[in-house]
């Protein structure tokens, strides 16, 4: 008798562990948010399905138990949850009640990661590296020669940063040009750009964005911050045109470059005026800090995050899910963008409407998509070249770096409706 209450406890315990499904929430309850989405990643890469709770506590995710996802999650410091069968039941019948704006996507397929970086070292750091290694979500990292020679279609999320597709070199001349970081990013550039059969380094630079062009053209999920996001449209914009004064390729300035640029070929933005003059270090006036200067203080400096209908905008939903709604605003070689200067397909995910500047943007262009997000480093308001690398350990729940994740995760995602 006694075997027999043993055997039956055991069988219970088993389908009681089969019922049992691992939260992670996302809200303010998380400890760490950053970790969090690795460990979803984690889970894709096992072959797992992930099921991401859209506006439920800051944007939950779902899984199934699994004693190995759990002991990850204690190991890497996240904070979850485990529910029954008929709980998570109960959250996704909420969820898909008609008048509640949550949804669900299912995540499947970790998506192959590719970071756009150069090989030589220069003077700062790369927020979407920064929180790829410490969310523990691996990626490879591809610069000028590997994306010439046709790589991209091996991955299915590509990320820009830092960059001046221009062949400007960031038009740090002005101030850097004795620097021997500066220099010696000049020479490989230049020895990159002559053995690959281009006579200037704006010639390779276009090369290269035509092919990031393409990549996303062909179903590609493309992701830029910083100096990348203008430059990269300003390129596209003046392919043809010598934009380069003689400092940057040693000739002049095409005559009369301003008129014969084609805002048809950009992804995001029309009309924008180029800065020609190599000792002021803006490109365009796409940033807004050429045309006025930026008079609010870090503490005032914001941007909101917009709500959309999760159940039928889900893409945008899914790129703003946060535990906060209002973002810190944080600096860049370009810090916020013209809104006058927007395509009017371009959709606006924040902004700061008290100032009237535009922070993060997304927009498709053939079969794939482009998302934009202004600033350097989410937690370092006014990064500096030569500033220390930013301590991720010291920032776990940064919402500025959230959205940087959220963008990670998006090409996993496939939309399925919710049974009632």
């Amino acid at each position: 008798m006694k075997k027999t209450i043993i055997f039956l406890a055991t069988i219970l315990l088993s389908i009681n562990s089969f019922a049992l499904y691992l939260l992670i929430p996302m809200d303010d309850t998380q400890t760490n948010h950053l970790k969090a989405y690795g460990i979803s990643y984690w889970i894709l890469k096992q072959e797992g399905e992930v099921s991401w709770l859209l506006n439920y506590r800051g944007g939950s995710f779902l899984v199934k138990y699994d004693a190995k996802i759990e002991k990850q999650c204690k190991l890497r410091g996240v904070s979850y949850n485990n529910i029954a069968d008929i709980q998570a039941s109960q959250i996704l019948n909420q969820i898909a009640e008609p008048e509640e704006n949550m949804d669900v996507v299912k995540l499947q397929n970790a998506p192959r990661i590719a970071v756009y970086s150069p090989k030589n070292k220069l003077p700062w750091d790369d927020a979407v590296t920064l929180v790829l290694t410490y969310a523990e979500i691996p990626y490879d990292v591809i610069y000028d020669e590997e994306i010439i020679k046709g790589v991209l279609p091996m991955y299915d999320w590509v990320h820009l940063h830092h960059e001046d597709f221009t062949g400007q070199y960031g038009k740090f001349w002005a101030n850097y040009r004795n620097q021997l970081w500066y220099q010696e990013d000049v020479l490989a550039n230049e020895t990159t750009a002559k053995k690959l059969g281009f006579k200037k380094v704006s010639q390779l630079k276009l090369a290269v964005a035509k092919k990031l062009r393409d990549f996303v053209s062909g179903g590609g999920f493309m992701f830029a911050m910083c100096s990348a996001p203008d430059s990269f449209d300003i390129a596209l914009a003046a392919e043809g045109v010598d934009i380069c004064d003689v400092m940057f390729d040693g000739d002049p300035i095409e005559p009369n470059a301003q008129s014969k640029l084609d805002y048809s070929k950009c992804f995001a933005f029309k009309d924008f005026t180029i800065v020609t003059d190599p000792f002021k270090y803006e490109k365009s006036n796409i940033d807004v800090t050429v045309q006025r200067s930026r008079l609010v203080q870090e503490k005032n400096d914001l941007f909101v995050l917009f709500d959309f209908s999760a159940k039928w905008d889900w893409i945008p939903t899914m790129l703003t899910q946060n535990h906060n709604k209002i973002i810190k605003g944080f600096m860049g070689q370009s810090t916020a963008y013209n809104k006058n200067l927007l395509k009017s397909n371009v959709l606006v995910l924040g902004e700061n409407k008290s100032i009237d500047e535009v922070r993060y943007l997304h927009g498709t262009f053939g079969k794939g998509t482009w998302t934009f997000l202004s600033g350097h480093d989410p937690e370092d308001y006014q990064h500096y070249v030569g500033d220390p690398i930013t301590d991720l350990s010291l920032f776990p729940n940064s919402s500025g770096y959230r959205l940087i994740l959220n963008n990670i995760l998006f090409p996993a995602a496939k939309k399925e409706k919710q049974k009632t």
